[in-house]
């Protein structure tokens, strides 16, 4: 008789705590039980800022968790110690790999699902401030969020704001602090150095322009990313879906008993080897805000360069040259397939309204945890744009006998020349950017409202001849026509666009143009 196998890893059991007894049924179904636990541990989630974070060294202490959402979440959650379980164990069955797969996609829903009800106390704007009106705007912003009480306080919230506004005539910075003197430590600035040592200094980062605002901030924070809460005072804005003609309703229900839906978008971890033989230097390209240690798989006699996290893409293309660029793609150190393109769009779901939309890609919902693949311009017709899985690893190298280089962009910024035997490599970010949704089916609604999305110009006239009517005609009540139906004579056909029966007419073959 076998020995029974070990328990399944239960993923919502504390560290150091018994897990619950396994029962599974026989059969292999989900067990009603699991949910129960699972849904306890949900609801036990506290979200709320109870463990304060270092002010020493330890500041980026916060980074090592994969995000700024689920750090709160480690102490009901042991993922570690599952993998090893499962890694560990030689007798997992089908049916407890379900169970535990399950229970982790179950664990991603209920995330997406649960508001955020966290008080808001510091505040980040992030505006162009080159925009006379946008700056107007900033200060009418920052005044009301200073001067509105909140959390039992007579005052409002602390307010970052950009560094470069402490000079501008048109914030009227002394104007501002000459109303109350509490906010002369209420009203601070922030600099690109401060979202990078310290990200979890902003409760609420909040937008005013349009997607390039929103890309320039997930620039700003390259690692751990506070929500983010964008106004549309853009062009299109695929990712700006508050009115800023109701910001005051919008926060007062966010930094309310309401609290906020995030929707957590998938970025990509860009990170650039240079080939020992390479004489191109990552110094001549505008560089990230940080690097980490190479991965070793990948930099065995190369050299490392800058990294980046990227919301919408990754763009490589033949640059100034004529010749048609020459890649290798690899996937997990397998070589996929030589590339000659006029180059390559490596996007993120959230950036398949962009240049990939423009090349042939297909839209693909922000929840959907994808890479998306789109060819430009391919000498092959039979590439066509494709979806990956997003655990995949991608690397994209220049040949070392190409023809010539390749440059790089990401996200539109720090465009990088590859020479030969230069490599990008590409994986799915450990640091997602968190989003506030404006409603359940927000994408929807921006794809319909910016690219018209299966919109008509005029609806098609139904059978009575009125655009205005609604369908809701009595059964059997035929509508009335102005003209006359003769069915009567035996040699006369019935009118082909009102009846179906026009096409059995008597002598008639199929295909041809004349009867038999």
């Amino acid at each position: 008789m076998a020995a029974p196998s070990p328990p399944v890893p239960c993923l919502w059991t504390k560290p150091g705590t018994a897990q619950p007894q396994s029962s599974t049924p026989s059969n292999g179904a989900f067990d009603p039980h699991t949910a129960r636990y699972l849904s306890k541990a949900i609801s036990d989630l506290q979200l709320s800022p109870a463990s304060p974070v270092p002010n020493s060294a330890a500041k980026l202490a916060a980074l090592t968790s994969p995000c700024f959402f689920h750090r709160r979440f480690d102490d009901a959650v042991n993922i570690e110690k599952v993998l090893e379980e499962i890694h560990d164990d030689d007798q997992l069955s089908h049916s407890r790999l379900m169970q535990t797969a399950a229970g982790v996609r179950e664990v991603g829903r209920q995330l997406q699902r649960r508001p955020i009800k966290r008080a808001v106390r510091n505040v980040m704007i992030v505006t162009k401030a080159r925009d006379n009106t946008l700056i107007t705007l900033t200060r009418e912003l920052t005044e009301w969020l200073l001067s509105t009480p909140r959390y039992g306080r007579p005052t409002g919230v602390n307010v970052y704001v950009d560094a470069k506004l402490k000079q501008s005539k048109r914030f009227d910075m002394p104007s501002l602090l000459a109303q109350n003197q509490n906010y002369h430590s209420m009203l601070r600035f922030w600099t690109p150095e401060l979202c990078w040592s310290s990200p979890d200094k902003f409760d609420l980062v909040i937008t005013l322009g349009g997607d390039g605002t929103v890309l320039y901030t997930s620039w700003l924070f390259q690692r751990v990313v506070p929500p983010i809460l964008s106004f549309s005072l853009g062009s299109l804005g695929f990712l700006t879906n508050f009115q800023f003609e109701q910001y005051k309703t919008h926060l007062d229900r966010i930094m309310g008993d309401s609290g906020m839906r995030i929707n957590l978008r998938m970025r990509f971890t860009c990170t650039i080897y240079r080939s020992a033989a390479s004489t191109l230097s990552s110094s001549t390209s505008t560089t990230s805000l940080m690097t980490e240690p190479a991965n070793e798989r990948v930099a065995v006699g190369m050299v490392e360069g800058e990294q980046h996290e990227v919301l919408n893409e990754l763009v490589i293309d033949r640059g100034p040259s004529s010749y048609i660029s020459s890649l290798d793609l690899y996937a997990n150190e397998s070589l996929l397939t030589r590339i000659n393109a006029d180059g390559l769009i490596l996007s993120t779901p959230t950036g398949s309204t962009a240049y990939s939309l423009s090349a042939g890609g297909s839209l693909v919902h922000p929840d959907i945890p994808a890479i998306l693949l789109t060819p430009i311009c391919p000498h092959t017709l039979s590439f066509r744009p494709m979806l990956l899985n997003d655990s995949v690893m991608l690397k994209v190298k220049i040949p070392e006998k190409g023809r010539g280089s390749a440059f790089v962009s990401f996200d539109g910024k720090g465009r990088v020349e590859l020479g030969r035997g230069d490599a990008v490599v590409v994986q799915a970010s450990q640091y997602p950017f968190p989003t506030v949704l404006s409603q359940p089916l927000e994408w929807f609604d921006s794809i319909s409202r910016t690219l018209r999305w299966n919109t008509r110009t005029a609806e098609q006239k139904d059978w009575s001849g009125d655009n205005e009517g609604d369908g809701t005609e009595e059964e059997g009540e035929r509508p009335e026509f102005d003209i006359d139906f003769d069915d009567g004579g035996e040699d006369t056909a019935k009118d082909s666009g009102y009846s179906g029966a026009s096409s059995s007419v008597e002598g008639w073959i199929p295909g041809k143009r004349k009867f038999a």
